[in-house]
C-alpha cells in the first residue's frame, strides 16, 4: 500500500435489534460510548492517516462526542442503507487522497478490534485488498424451505467475515456503485467484480454489538484485553 488509508466507519444506523431508544453506537461499556472505544482504537493506530464517519443527518447525538471534533476525524452524510454509508465515506477518502488511497472499512459496534490484527490486515494485505474473519468451528448445516436439514456443510474452507476489511478506494468505490442487491459486507462487492481478497485470521473477540446480551460479553472481553495488555 502506497497511497494514504483512511479508516471508514459507517454509523448511520439505528440498532433496531438493540431495543434501547437510540442507536447502539450510543450505547456506553465501561464508561464510555461504543462509538469512542472503537473510534479510540482506529486513532490509535499510527497507519491510518484519517477517520471518516458516515453519520444520518438526523442523529443529534453524533456532534456532542468529543471524538466527533478530533482533528484526525471527518463527517459525511449517512446513506439509506450500509453500502451507501460506505460509499459516501470512499467517496471521501478518494476526494482527500486520490486514486492511491486505501479504505479500511470497520463496524462501529465493533469496538474490541486489536490493533495487532489492524497491523495482520494490513501486513498480509494484497492489490486484491484482504478481511478479517474467523474459521467457522461449528458443525453447519443446509435447510431445505421446510427447514428440516438437506445435509450438512463441509466447514474445512467456511469463514465469517469481520472488520475492518481493507481495500483501494477507487476498486472499492466502483464495486459500491453497481447493484448492490444481496450486498451484506463490502468483500461481497469486490467479489461481484471478479475480485478474491485475502482472509487474514483474526481474534473471536471482535464481536459485533448486535442484541441486547452483547453488551455484557463485550465487557467480559475488554476487561479481559485490559489485563492481558493485547487491546
Amino acid at each position: 500500500m502506497r497511497g494514504p488509508v483512511y479508516a471508514v466507519v459507517p454509523a448511520a444506523g439505528v440498532g433496531e435489534r438493540m431495543k434501547a431508544g437510540i442507536p447502539k453506537q450510543y450505547l456506553t461499556l465501561a464508561g464510555k460510548t461504543l462509538a469512542e472505544h472503537t473510534l479510540g482504537r482506529l486513532l490509535s493506530f499510527s497507519p491510518i492517516d484519517s477517520v471518516i464517519v458516515s453519520v444520518s443527518s438526523q442523529d443529534p447525538w453524533w456532534p456532542t462526542l468529543p471524538v466527533a471534533s478530533h482533528r484526525r476525524v471527518s463527517t459525511v452524510a449517512g446513506g439509506k442503507t450500509r453500502a451507501e454509508s460506505v460509499r459516501n465515506g470512499v467517496a471521501q477518502a478518494l476526494m482527500d487522497g486520490g486514486e492511491e488511497a486505501w479504505v479500511l472499512v470497520h463496524d462501529m459496534a465493533r469496538p474490541l478490534v486489536r490493533l495487532s490484527d489492524i497491523q495482520a490486515l494490513m501486513e498480509q494485505c494484497d492489490e486484491q485488498g484482504a478481511i478479517l474473519a474467523l474459521p467457522v468451528v461449528d458443525t453447519i448445516k443446509q435447510s431445505g424451505e421446510d427447514l428440516h436439514i438437506d445435509s450438512t456443510v463441509d466447514r474445512e474452507r467456511i469463514w465469517r467475515a469481520l472488520t475492518p476489511q481493507l481495500f483501494p478506494a477507487a476498486r472499492l468505490y466502483e464495486a459500491l456503485s453497481a447493484d448492490l442487491d444481496g450486498v451484506t459486507d463490502e468483500a461481497s462487492a469486490i467479489e461481484r467484480q471478479g475480485g478474491r481478497p485475502r482472509l487474514v485470521a483474526g481474534q473471536s473477540d471482535n464481536i459485533k454489538i448486535t442484541v441486547p446480551e452483547d453488551l455484557p460479553l463485550a465487557r467480559f472481553y475488554l476487561a479481559r484485553q485490559f489485563e492481558t495488555g493485547e487491546q
